[in-house]
């Protein structure tokens, strides 16, 4: 950014950023676009930003972003009991539940174990997964955690976790559909209601 500009205009654009798919240029672009807002608008943006994290917390069931607790889709009774599909993060739920083909509950990890980043399983929210099982409700465990090594390489953390403590749990994980190094919030609905249904069970 030009050394001239104003220091306020230079804060925000830093800011902005370090948001998931911002560069210095789009960062400024989107400065720029704010400053052309009216006054009462930009006012509110800066206000839902800053009340984000009073408004919202974890559900204490899914481990998803919500502002009442159970979230809605815990909440829901119409919604099966004896299957549970896990995974990694609140998007990759939201991306599921939307495609309107399963029914079940959700649990979410909270990420992939990955060594070379120092993530390890005391990052997964592995206490809560085993707290919800051994309520006795849920029969089957799908691992929607995606195709990449890291979530393969969970899957296999989480099924030997598992497999001793609950031995009659049948984990499945998604299957057709999916390819090699992809994320669950990007695929499409049509791959993800295929991949659910043709789910194939851990040996």
């Amino acid at each position: 950014m030009h050394s001239r500009a104003p220091a306020p205009l230079k804060a925000l654009v830093e800011q902005l950023a370090r948001l998931p798919g911002m560069g210095p240029k789009s960062a400024l672009r989107a400065a720029m676009a704010l400053l052309k807002w009216p006054e009462s608008e930009t006012r509110r943006l800066g206000s839902g930003i800053y009340d984000l994290r009073d408004a919202l917390h974890l559900c204490s069931r899914c481990g998803g972003l919500t502002a009442e607790d159970p979230c809605a889709i815990c909440a829901d009774a119409a919604r099966a009991r004896d299957i549970l599909c896990l995974v990694t993060e609140w998007d990759s739920m939201l991306t599921l539940d939307e495609g309107g083909f399963y029914h079940g509950q959700f649990m979410i990890l909270g990420g992939l174990l990955e060594p070379l980043a120092r993530k390890g399983s005391e990052a997964l929210e592995t206490e809560r997964l085993v707290r919800r099982l051994a309520e006795g409700e849920v029969k089957e465990l799908v691992l929607a955690l995606g195709a990449t090594l890291e979530a393969e390489n969970t899957a296999s953390f989480i099924r030997r976790m598992l497999s001793e403590r609950f031995p009659h749990l049948k984990i499945s994980r998604l299957a057709q559909g999916i390819p090699l190094g992809a994320e669950v919030k990007y695929m499409d609905k049509e791959t993800l209601r295929q991949s659910l249904q043709y789910r194939q069970e851990l040996a």
